[in-house]
């Protein structure tokens, strides 16, 4: 028998009455309005574009910027790969080979 469970074991004191467990309180419906069926692509396109003129875009140095970060990282791995490569596959050829 597990702790809390309602019978009681024969020749001990009895189980303690179990309590009423509380209800989640029901959430209530969204005062937004709904979205109006039969809207769709046109009103898809509508909202994006809408959050689109939101968006604070990058100035021109901050995208250069940007793209040099992404290539330097992309050449310190590529050459982090290249020369675990090397290692292995000599490693692979003196061991096994």
């Amino acid at each position: 028998m597990t702790p809390g469970s309602e019978a009681a074991l024969p020749g001990g004191p009895p189980a303690p009455p179990r309590r009423p467990t509380a209800r989640a309180a029901r959430p209530e419906p969204s005062r937004e309005p709904r979205a109006v069926p039969g809207r769709g692509l046109r009103g898809f396109v509508g909202e994006s574009v809408a959050e689109l003129k939101k968006v604070e875009w990058p100035t021109q140095a901050q995208l250069i910027q940007g793209v040099v970060v992404v290539l330097i990282a992309c050449v310190i791995v590529g050459l982090f790969l290249y020369a675990c490569d090397l290692i292995f596959k000599r490693l692979v050829q003196d061991v096994f080979l």
